[in-house]
């Protein structure tokens, strides 16, 4: 069988990344006398482009992981551990740090065979998404920062709508209100967040639903019991819907809590494609006119940092911290080492 619409994602995906400008710099900087989180926007862009060049549908589920990885990506710009935080930057995408640590301590002879092992996809707990727990029913997360010790810390749920903006609003809004609360009452520590990309054309399409909507990922960002930050990002996707890639529909019916495989994996399976071409990939352009300051994404990866350093001791999470504070007016030159990007397998 040939590689699948996802497995060649992927693939761009991982090429972009490792080749991001902005991928072993610091995210924090002062800005007019303010500690500021600045995002890598052109890796975004150029993310986004992926599911454009491969003429990806919601069903292939590459257009819902360009949003994922970004924001890991974000994640581990920030200082936090990569092998901590979900989706990793290799396979396996979602794979406990416990058992990492454990397969690093083997010796080396057998090390290297576990590693191709699990590389491989060939043992349990490996996957491509998450499964946690909330009070009442379990939800697929889409960014996850989380160990056997800690539980989660971090929770970051991405919806994209690139089409259908008046049927499918309503249904986004009230499906991440739920979310929320069942994940919030589970986890009230752990730091919960949303990302939503808005078609930019919707401002033009459909713009008093466009502004509505933007209206209520404001109020989804106020509630005490529910998400700590919420952001919007605004891809301006033109040309056909389905090429543009349309949001990403969740699984019906219960799901089982753990690390699952991803049903979607061998969605659009067909020849292999080696040619691909990571630089062919368009970057789309965000539009940034119509995204309220509440909504910004810097300002959001900033209390998503900050709500969980608040949360944990000062001895956890010791090279996110260092990032943060080599910003601060005055601080020393950063000598901290952050932890490494790629995983180890």
């Amino acid at each position: 069988m040939g590689e699948s619409l996802r497995e060649r994602g992927w693939r761009l995906f991982d090429q972009i990344i490792e080749s991001a400008p902005g991928r072993d710099t610091s995210p924090w900087a002062l800005v007019e006398g303010r500690v500021t989180f600045v995002p890598d926007y052109d890796t975004l862009s150029k993310l986004l482009g992926v599911p454009v060049y491969l003429n990806a549908t919601s069903q292939s589920g590459v257009p819902a992981l360009a949003l994922d990885v970004w924001v890991s990506y974000e994640m581990r710009r920030a200082g936090f551990d990569a092998d901590k935080v979900w989706p990793r930057a290799s396979e396996p995408r979602v794979f406990p740090y416990e058992i990492h640590a454990f397969v690093e301590s083997l010796p080396a002879p057998v090390k290297k065979l576990v590693r191709e092992r699990i590389s491989g996809g060939k043992v349990a707990g490996a996957a491509k998404s998450a499964n946690l727990l909330g009070k009442n029913y379990v939800k697929q997360v889409d960014v996850v920062m989380s160990s056997w010790a800690t539980g989660p810390e971090l929770m970051i749920s991405t919806k994209r709508m690139d089409s259908s903006f008046g049927k499918n609003a309503a249904n986004r809004v009230e499906e991440s209100y739920g979310d929320a609360k069942n994940l919030r009452l589970r986890h009230p520590q752990a730091a919960l967040g949303f990302v939503y990309a808005l078609n930019a054309i919707a401002l033009s399409a459909e713009h008093d639903k466009a502004m509505w909507l933007i209206d209520l990922l404001q109020k989804l960002g106020r509630e005490d019991d529910a998400y700590d930050a919420v952001a919007l990002v605004m891809p301006d996707l033109v040309g056909d819907d389905e090429q543009a890639g349309t949001e990403e529909p969740d699984a019906a019916g219960p799901l089982d809590a753990g690390a699952i495989p991803d049903p979607a994996e061998d969605a659009g399976a067909g020849a292999d494609h080696v040619g691909d071409d990571v630089e062919q990939v368009v970057p789309v352009r965000l539009s940034t006119a119509q995204v309220p300051a509440a909504l910004d994404p810097g300002a959001f990866f900033a209390v998503m940092c900050s709500r969980v350093l608040d949360n944990s001791p000062i001895n956890f999470h010791t090279a996110a911290r260092a990032r943060r504070a080599a910003a601060e007016p005055g601080a020393a030159p950063l000598t901290t080492a952050v932890d490494a990007d790629a995983g180890l397998f």
